[in-house]
């Protein structure tokens, strides 16, 4: 059912305007008196989830009983970050999620349903993991917050995404995210319908009665022609509906067809956001399909400290490298320890261009004898900022003093960039 339906390319929803769609669906859902809210951690921070959550609070006061952002296999939100997204609210209320060990499991998608839409690459089984105190928690209803926008591993994020990943451990983890990379990043990208996503529907359509009533908060968000940031659309509901509604408008706003491949492309990861390859690499993701054969992807990664946020999987990552798909699928079928963390292997996949481009780090805080191990170029972070000012580009074609032609992206995580011969309806 939908409970909220508002919103186009063109529509900009003010903050008084989304605080009264917000109320308007609380209102709708009636009377509650044990709420949890699960949004997206500081790494969506432009979903605006933060202050539709203290919308939310504002709503229920007490009855908002905890927060659960969806960390899947993200670091815990520092005191600092909970503030800056969610204002006020009281620190007690937020829960950390621990996805190695907190979850239970509600039931199991079969191996052969896994093998058919896979096209026969995988045939194992998927659990359907969520953090425990979505199950014993007492909850009457569960809020999911957050935004669609083209994602690489499930093709459009959040929707049950944000439940099944965001709450989830670690077998369903790794091996929805190896679904992905084994049938192939460019098929999945800023598509509603993929393998990863029927797994979660799967999921959702079996075992959602076990969990408390759930109802999606979902926005779209683009940027602005002038800068800055714009929620574009707003949608609530607790089907697949909602999920639906947003992600064909994500698909107009988020999505950049390009007419020609890219040659030379800079993309800037803002320190406040991405602290690790494991998100920077979104860099790589979202252009990989607008990239020329033989070009240049130079990222500019003032606060990359790490490869993974979780210890396990930053050793995995230095261990293997981003070494193309071949490599990492011999390395799965050779090595336990990365079979046993599917979930990075499919990073590995996905961080690589396998060999089609060039990929080129400046990070802040990562030697260069760690970037080339890992199987990146690497740059000099003052060298390649003062030539390539992110203060003074703008978002898309830029011509160098020099006369060099630069595509510049400030935000990888907000959209999707691509050549029309690889993204096809």
């Amino acid at each position: 059912m939908l409970y909220y339906n508002q919103g186009s390319a063109k529509t900009v929803l003010q903050e008084n305007a989304l605080r009264e769609a917000v109320v308007a669906v609380l209102d709708a859902l009636g009377p509650r008196q044990r709420v949890l809210v699960i949004p997206p951690d500081f790494t969506r921070f432009h979903s605006q989830a933060g202050i539709i959550t203290q919308f939310v609070y504002d709503y229920y006061g007490t009855r908002l009983a905890a927060v659960l952002p969806a960390l899947g296999t993200h670091s815990p939100m520092t005191p600092a970050q909970i503030k800056e997204m969610f204002g006020d609210m009281p620190l007690s209320l937020f829960k950390p999620h621990d996805w190695r060990n907190d979850v239970v499991t509600l039931g199991t998608v079969p191996p052969a349903y896994v093998k058919d839409i896979t096209e026969g690459k995988l045939d194992f089984d998927w659990p359907v993991q969520v953090n425990r105190m979505l199950v014993d928690g007492g909850f009457d209803l569960i809020l999911s917050i957050g935004q669609v926008v083209p994602h690489e591993v499930i093709g459009m994020a959040n929707y049950n995404k944000n439940i099944f990943v965001g709450t989830g451990g670690s077998l369903a983890i790794n091996r929805s995210h190896f679904v992905g990379a084994v049938y192939g990043m460019e098929r999945i990208m800023g598509r509603a319908d993929t393998p990863v996503r029927k797994l979660f529907n799967y999921g959702s359509d079996h075992f959602g009665h076990l969990l408390p009533e759930m109802v999606y908060l979902q926005t779209v968000v683009g940027r602005m022609a002038g800068g800055g940031m714009a929620v574009r659309g707003f949608f609530a509901g607790d089907d697949i509906e909602v999920f639906n509604k947003a992600a064909a408008l994500s698909l107009d706003v988020n999505f950049e067809m390009l007419s020609n491949p890219l040659r030379k492309c800079v993309v800037y990861l803002d320190p406040s956001e991405f602290k690790s390859t494991w998100l920077g690499n979104k860099a790589v993701y979202r252009t990989r399909m607008a990239m020329a054969d033989g070009g240049d992807l130079l990222i500019l990664a003032p606060g990359v400290k790490e490869f993974g946020e979780d210890p396990q999987i930053d050793a995995m990552i230095r261990k293997y490298g981003y070494f193309g798909t071949d490599k990492t699928l011999a390395a799965v079928k050779a090595h336990q320890d990365l079979r046993d963390n599917l979930g990075a292997a499919a990073h590995l996949i996905h961080g690589s261009s396998d060999g089609r481009f060039n990929i080129t780090y400046a990070p802040g805080h990562l030697t260069r004898q760690e970037i080339e191990g890992a199987g990146f170029a690497y740059a000099e972070l003052a060298t390649v900022m003062a030539r390539y000012n992110p203060e003074q580009l703008q978002d898309g074609f830029n011509r160098m003093p020099d006369g060099e032609e630069i595509f510049f992206i400030r935000n990888p995580a907000i959209g999707l960039w691509a050549v029309k011969e690889r993204f096809q309806d």
